[in-house]
């Protein structure tokens, strides 16, 4: 691979994943604050607001720091993949500008409503607030996905004299069954990182004592929700979009399990390494004719493995897609597991005294994040080495006049300010946890007495 290339690859991946770890969380979060401020209306109970407004403000520091690592990726078309750009603007270019335009401004503006203008605004009016901001984070992340499942499973195009793309159905472009599949999958994944980060703090007040009155609630409405999100990340969003890229990218599928020769009745490959050159899995650790019963629903199919495909077609980092796939399908397990134990204890009233069910939903806090990393990572890698999937190479879309050392620069930099930008929003972050649910402003707020600023 050309050290430019090589180098660009690396810019946008860097901070793509970098970006994408605060979109999660803010997705995940935004249906929780709604369920906590619908409890609160239908029970008046003012705990369930003081939570809100909690994980609002966890929300709010998350939607800039997303804004701020986010925008320089809209550069990056530009600069690092000019080729790509110009030559399919015509079709990604308008799901980007509705993200902006549309659901941007939209989760901007009522976030700002919902965390400033309690005061203000009646009840249900503030509950209204936090429906929009569910609505736009959401709709956001519905028109990324749908850009990424163009390139993925390109449909409703015509390709230009020129070789450009242009669309021809706009609601083909937005209905495109991947997108459906890969934006339902996307958003459990985003969800399950919501409740872990919420029963994570939730775990945490209760070891140490304190606000546990919030610490319950965090728990109770993460877990249940959570064991929902869980068990749709595999069954039917994991299992249907597994279903789908077997059919639409069959040598991806035979990549990510590790298949080399073609086989009826597969066995779906649990652990291993990938030997590539020997096409062969070292140390294999395997479940007989299972990937042919998930693929196709019976465990005598035919699955096609890497031997049926040009080495040209092949995916260019069969290991790393391998583990990606392996770490992110390993982590969900571990979820529904954790969640399923976690539903059966707050059920039989024991959960909040397990102190080590406590320790391991606090542990836990962190992985959904490294499993929806994994995912994003098997869902590109998967796609090399192509950028539009059967229509456009990777090598064909960079910018061949900005060479690896301008990129090496730049690169270094990101990595630079997005460390302190990090460190800021871990110390943001624990400054609310460590000042906990509730404040003197919200006292005022729900007793209904004036607010006073000295």
């Amino acid at each position: 691979m050309n050290d430019a290339l090589l180098m660009h690859r690396l810019h946008f991946a860097f901070t793509v994943t970098f970006h994408y770890l605060f979109p999660q969380l803010t997705m995940g979060l935004a249906p929780l604050i709604v369920i906590l401020k619908t409890i609160y209306l239908r029970t008046n109970n003012t705990i369930y607001n003081r939570a809100a407004r909690f994980w609002a403000k966890v929300f709010g520091i998350s939607f800039v720091m997303g804004v701020v690592t986010g925008i320089p990726m809209e550069f990056e078309f530009g600069t690092n993949w000019a080729q790509f750009s110009r030559l399919t603007g015509g079709v990604i270019g308008q799901p980007l500008v509705m993200e902006g335009v549309f659901s941007f401004f939209l989760e901007s503006a009522f976030l700002g409503l919902f965390l400033f203008g309690e005061r203000r605004l009646s009840r249900v009016a503030h509950w209204w607030m936090a429906v929009a901001v569910f609505a736009g984070s959401w709709l956001s992340g519905f028109f990324i996905i749908v850009t990424d499942a163009w390139m993925q499973h390109p449909v409703a195009f015509r390709r230009m004299a020129d070789g450009s793309f242009q669309v021809t159905s706009f609601w083909g472009l937005l209905f495109n069954p991947w997108a459906l599949i890969q934006y339902s999958h996307n958003m459990c994944g985003a969800l399950i990182t919501g409740v872990f980060v919420m029963a994570g703090i939730g775990a945490y007040y209760l070891l140490e004592g304190i606000f546990l009155e919030e610490g319950r609630v965090f728990l109770r409405v993460a877990v249940i929700v959570g064991a929902i999100a869980c068990i749709a990340q595999i069954f039917p969003t994991g299992d249907l979009h597994g279903r789908f890229m077997g059919t639409h990218q069959p040598a991806t599928m035979a990549a990510m399990e590790g298949l080399f020769k073609t086989q009826a009745g597969a066995p779906m490959v649990i652990l291993g390494q990938p030997d590539a050159e020997s096409e062969r899995i070292d140390n294999p650790l395997v479940a007989n004719d299972v990937l042919s019963f998930l693929l196709y629903g019976t465990t005598t199919a035919e699955v096609r493995g890497l031997n049926q495909f040009p080495r040209s077609d092949w995916p260019t980092n069969i290991p790393l897609l391998f583990y990606s796939y392996h770490i992110m399908a390993g982590l969900g397990t571990i979820f529904v597991a954790v969640m399923l134990v976690s539903l059966l204890l707050l059920w039989r009233r024991k959960l909040y005294e397990a102190r080590w069910m406590l320790w391991i939903l606090l542990l836990c806090l962190p992985f959904p994040h490294i499993a929806n990393t994994a995912g994003w990572l098997t869902a590109e890698v998967g796609r090399q080495p192509w950028l539009v999937y059967g229509l456009m190479r990777t090598t064909e879309g960079y910018s061949k006049y900005v060479n690896a050392g301008n990129s090496l620069f730049t690169l270094i930099g990101f990595m630079g300010l997005y460390m302190v930008l990090g460190i800021l929003f871990l110390f943001l972050v624990c400054h609310i946890i460590a000042h906990g649910p509730g404040d003197e402003a919200v006292n005022e707020i729900e007793s209904g007495m004036p607010i006073t600023v000295a």
